[in-house]
């Protein structure tokens, strides 16, 4: 059985509070095309799009990251050891921000 992390139980929250859209991109230009219903009423507006994968990458680093705070932030390692902790959290968050 895998135990799910806080952080990873408000990732899927967050994911499943998105709006998202199926719509069709042309690979050539670009151009983006979700058919719906007209009610009659319909008032073009400008959005900003951003793709569901994205926004996927998004939740998971912020997951990766929120973990390592959390280590720094609840880790009271003793006093003999404080630069070796020190040393191992500065790697752990280099290995994150090299991923990027």
């Amino acid at each position: 059985m895998t135990k799910v992390s806080a952080a990873s139980r408000r990732a899927a929250q967050t994911a499943a509070m998105i709006e998202t859209i199926e719509a069709w991109r042309c690979v050539g230009c670009g151009r983006l095309q979700a058919e719906r219903p007209c009610v009659g009423i319909c008032t073009d507006r400008r959005v900003e799009l951003v793709e569901a994968q994205t926004v996927a990458d998004l939740a998971w680093r912020v997951e990766r990251l929120e973990a390592a705070l959390a280590l720094i932030a609840r880790v009271m390692p003793k006093e003999s050891e404080l630069m070796t902790n020190w040393l191992a959290l500065q790697a752990r968050a280099r290995a994150l921000l090299d991923e990027a």
